[in-house]
């Protein structure tokens, strides 16, 4: 059964993060900017919360813009701020993309590469305080394929990108995310997909087969889609096909769906959006203990 939250929700949470900021809850982390790679774009900031616990959880988390230069990961550290006061250290990701280096396949090795670095020189530069036990990713439109997707690379064949991931992901919040590339493709008539993958979907199948999430079921951990209904950017079609696809192949897949929100609002740190995508990721933290 598909979850919709109700707009009153919505407003309880939204109240809760402006209680949360005016006791200080969202006082400013300085991130460690961490390479996970040699080459250019392949990095990421590692927040870590105040003070010296050890074992902490770790959030991934994976930026959209349409896998196109131009857009980086500054603004998602806005949400790593709001997450580091519960006790959770956040890696936020940086990959190659469309008109820089990346492209097909480099944009999908690169945050899986950036999931593994989290055992070695992420795990170094924290001084070993992370649980590599309760890892969860969230990404946001572009990068919530990239999400979905690296939380799906177990599941996958042998003609997937490399590498292999080597760190076990707990659970998947994705924000507006694009599950079926080939649907985005041609009904969505989205250009940044066909500039991913270098072509339509009759051109390379096995492209849009390989990067697809809705393709890779069932992957075994929670996944939770957060979709806005009035987003006329990515159609919440894609998340509601995927979680009943997901329900089908026997996964614990929830549909958010937000009332009268669009595509944007995800991105600001004080939204109502947000504030359902930040409680979600708490959530499924407290459930990994």
């Amino acid at each position: 059964m598909v979850r919709y939250l109700a707009v009153a929700l919505i407003t309880a949470f939204t109240l809760a993060v402006s209680i949360s900021s005016a006791a200080g809850f969202t006082r400013s982390v300085d991130p460690i900017r961490i390479a996970y790679s040699t080459t250019a774009d392949t990095f990421g900031d590692l927040y870590l919360p105040p003070g010296n616990d050890d074992s902490l959880p770790v959030v991934i988390l994976v930026h959209g813009g349409g896998w196109i230069q131009k857009n980086n990961l500054d603004y998602a550290g806005a949400w790593a701020r709001t997450l580091t006061p519960y006790g959770v250290a956040v890696w936020n990701i940086e990959y190659r993309r469309v008109g820089g280096l990346g492209g097909w396949p480099t944009t999908l090795e690169d945050t899986v590469a950036a999931t593994n670095a989290l055992a070695d020189i992420v795990q170094e530069r924290a001084a070993g305080r992370l649980d590599l036990n309760r890892v969860h990713i969230a990404g946001y439109s572009a990068g919530g394929q990239l999400a979905a997707w690296t939380a799906s690379r177990p599941q996958q064949g042998p003609d997937a990108p490399a590498p292999q991931l080597t760190v076990p992901i707990r659970s998947a919040t994705i924000m507006a995310g694009v599950f079926d590339l080939s649907l985005a493709a041609t009904a969505g008539k989205d250009k940044y997909v066909r500039n991913l993958l270098g072509g339509m979907p009759v051109d390379h199948p096995d492209r849009y087969r390989i990067a697809s999430p809705i393709r890779h079921l069932p992957v075994g951990i929670p996944v939770t889609a957060i979709h806005g209904r009035n987003d006329r950017v990515v159609s919440i079609e894609q998340s509601r096909r995927y979680v009943a696809a997901a329900r089908s192949a026997g996964d614990d897949a929830v549909l958010i769906e937000l009332p009268r929100v669009g595509h944007g609002e995800f991105g600001n740190p004080t939204s109502s959006a947000w504030a359902v995508t930040k409680r979600t990721i708490l959530d499924q933290v407290s459930r990994s203990r």
